[in-house]
């Protein structure tokens, strides 16, 4: 679409309505475009690789809903799945075959997946992970990688103190010291510090908790040799190796990014795709593990809605598609075409002023020169460039999230098409960008 045929009123109106109800409009932050300014289109459908607001204006989409829609929106056969259960019932409180059925699906897909537990969210897994290591272990410590975003339970709502590697001190309002108390921070993708720091902590040691592909401060992959020098260290100090593959899971390939590295981790946390679309986590390990949880063992977790019908047959339906023979080698074919392409575009416009990092369907395109290697180095972009991007992008029709420290998500629905319209979009909007670059001077 065209600046002038970008209506919008219909949306702000919409927004302004939220705003009475919903604190901030919203029901998650960075929905509100506090990053980039203006106010956000309220959408009302998705068919395949695009999206349409209140006011008709239609958008390639990037978000995915942050992820799950790696068939893009509304898969005829995840649809009738949904449709088909809904019609059974929404929430029994009581097994299901659908939860044994999604179960089994996951443990043939994971190699280091015996026993899984389903939970109702990213965070809630997350959570429950944690507490699960410290119960099998009957240690304390965590180690969490700066600029990896676990879920706002109060324990991962830590930021850093002083040094390099330190305990951290909480980062929002409402955090008590005492819950991050035993939180240790290391950068990512940096083996040594986070040697030091299980060293710091020798015998009290848990667990390394890891998005083994970062993908919230930007997509930031691990340096080699980094997640199997994770695994050894914690071979070495008796602790839990978790990968936070809420993200990555089933994304990257049908294993996780567990199979795309050759790297097992103890405990995996998974959600996004294994609901469909539709509200989910789980979190998984070996019969060893596992059996700490109760109701075999004495660590709790428990959740009313955790395995509903609904996402049950909503995950088997997209697990059964994902799993057709050639379905992730055409989605790298259709990520490293939109890769090639913007690549192209930002060099026209903005020469080597941004950085791309890309793994698999997941990408982002950072505003600073040089490689964006942990969480240092992915802040010191340009946030106003970035802002004069996104709103050239949503102007032409192409729908990414309001942030820098995302990523686009391709999925299977995205066509030639699709990403010809992208590219053409980000030509003029690397140009916009190019234009607010401040050489040596990055907003921050």
């Amino acid at each position: 679409m065209s600046p002038k045929t970008f209506v919008r009123k219909r949306s702000e109106a919409a927004f302004q309505r939220a705003r009475r109800v919903l604190v901030g409009g919203v029901n998650s932050p960075v929905r509100a475009f506090v990053a980039v300014g203006g106010t956000p289109p309220v959408m009302v459908r998705g068919r395949g690789a695009r999206i349409t607001d209140v006011d008709g204006n239609t958008y390639v989409d990037y978000v995915g809903g942050y992820g799950p829609a790696i068939l893009g929106h509304c898969p005829q056969a995840v649809v009738t799945a949904i449709s088909k259960a809904v019609h059974h019932g929404g929430s029994f409180g009581a097994p299901t075959e659908a939860e044994t059925r999604l179960a089994e699906m996951i443990v043939e897909a994971f190699a280091s997946i015996q026993k899984v537990r389903f939970t109702s969210s990213g965070t809630e897994a997350v959570m429950s992970a944690i507490r699960l290591a410290r119960g099998a272990t009957g240690r304390s410590k965590i180690i969490k990688c700066i600029g990896c975003y676990h879920g706002h339970s109060d324990a991962m709502l830590v930021s850093t103190g002083s040094g390099a590697t330190t305990l951290g001190v909480p980062s929002s309002p409402g955090v008590p010291a005492g819950a991050v108390a035993d939180t240790v921070l290391v950068p990512y993708n940096d083996l040594a510090a986070t040697a030091a720091a299980a060293e710091a902590v020798r015998g009290q040691l848990a667990a390394v908790l890891v998005e083994p592909v970062a993908g919230n401060m930007g997509v930031v992959p691990p340096v080699g040799g980094y997640l199997a020098g994770l695994r050894k260290l914690c071979d070495e100090h008796g602790a839990l190796l978790i990968f936070d593959e809420v993200i990555t899971g089933f994304r990257l390939a049908y294993g996780g990014a567990q199979e795309l590295y050759g790297v097992r981790a103890d405990v995996t946390t998974l959600g996004k795709i294994i609901g469909g679309g539709l509200p989910v986590g789980a979190f998984g390990g070996s019969d060893e593990i596992m059996k700490h949880l109760a109701p075999q063992g004495p660590v709790y977790q428990a959740g009313t809605l955790s395995g509903n019908p609904a996402a049950m047959a909503a995950g088997v339906a997209t697990l059964e598609m994902l799993r057709e023979k050639g379905f992730y080698q055409r989605l790298e074919q259709a990520s490293a075409s939109l890769e090639a392409g913007l690549r192209e575009a930002a060099g026209q416009a903005v020469g080597g002023k941004v950085s791309f990092n890309r793994v698999g369907s997941m990408l982002t395109c950072f505003f600073v020169c040089g490689p964006v290697v942990d969480y240092a180095s992915a802040t010191r972009t340009d946030t106003k460039a970035f802002a004069a991007y996104f709103h050239v992008m949503l102007r032409g029709g192409v729908y990414i999230a309001p942030s820098q420290y995302e990523a686009m998500f391709v999925s299977s629905a995205h066509g030639e098409d699709e990403i010809r319209r992208t590219v053409v979009a980000a030509a003029e909007a690397f140009a916009a960008a190019g234009g607010l670059m401040q050489r040596g001077a990055p907003d921050r």
